[in-house]
């Protein structure tokens, strides 16, 4: 196990890094101020769901052969750009009085679960960043890499669900406040369709050693 001082720098490195403005907490606060806090918890849930895989992608190497093999790479990164363009469709054509009430039905429930970890596993970027990041932080006098690998994951883990939610609460306020006003629900559609659209380019257009 890593001591007690690596493992606190690693904590205040990973908040500052889920408080930093990147797509998965501007897809939090975009779902939250469209749907809800409740919404936002499922959405973060998700995103916390696909960092357990990108974590064991590490921990098992699987990283490493995104970092290296173009192909796989760019397989990825398209399928993500692809799901965002289409949530960016979705929040283009919806109209004011179609919007629903957050987490009206099991369904929606679960679709908000999987949008999340869709969202999430398909960006590449993720499993890069956690290959660069985690093993910065795990040494092998402390201990076998691989149960050090997972620790820290799961500790990052714990602390995007703290700093996501947190975000989300004051974006769900927002919101709510919106919601009282159909026209401003509209332009919150409109402005969540171009968010989505630029993170789609964005991932689309990234290289596998882009910072």
């Amino acid at each position: 196990m890593p001591p007690i001082e690596s493992l606190a720098t690693f904590l205040i490195a990973s908040a500052l890094l889920s408080i930093a403005p990147g797509p998965d907490n501007i897809f939090v606060l975009t779902q939250a101020a469209l749907q809800g806090k409740h919404a936002s918890i499922l959405v973060t849930l998700g995103l916390c769901t696909g960092l357990l895989l990108h974590t064991a992608a590490v921990a098992l190497g699987v990283a490493a052969i995104l970092q290296t093999s173009p192909l796989a790479f760019t397989f990825l990164k398209f399928a993500g750009g692809i799901y965002l363009l289409f949530l960016a469709w979705q929040a283009f054509r919806a109209s004011a009085h179609r919007l629903e009430p957050p987490g009206s039905t099991l369904s929606s429930k679960g679709a908000l679960y999987r949008r999340g970890i869709i969202m999430n596993t398909t960006n590449p970027k993720v499993s890069i960043f956690f290959l660069a990041f985690l093993p910065q932080f795990a040494a092998p006098e402390h201990g076998p890499l691989m149960p050090q690998i997972f620790l820290l994951g799961a500790l990052f883990i714990c602390v995007a669900l703290v700093v996501f939610n947190a975000l989300a609460l004051v974006a769900a306020e927002l919101g709510r406040w919106l919601n009282n006003s159909p026209r401003a629900q509209l332009y919150l559609q409109r402005t969540a369709g171009a968010l989505y659209t630029a993170l789609a380019l964005k991932l689309i257009s990234a290289s596998a050693h882009a910072k």
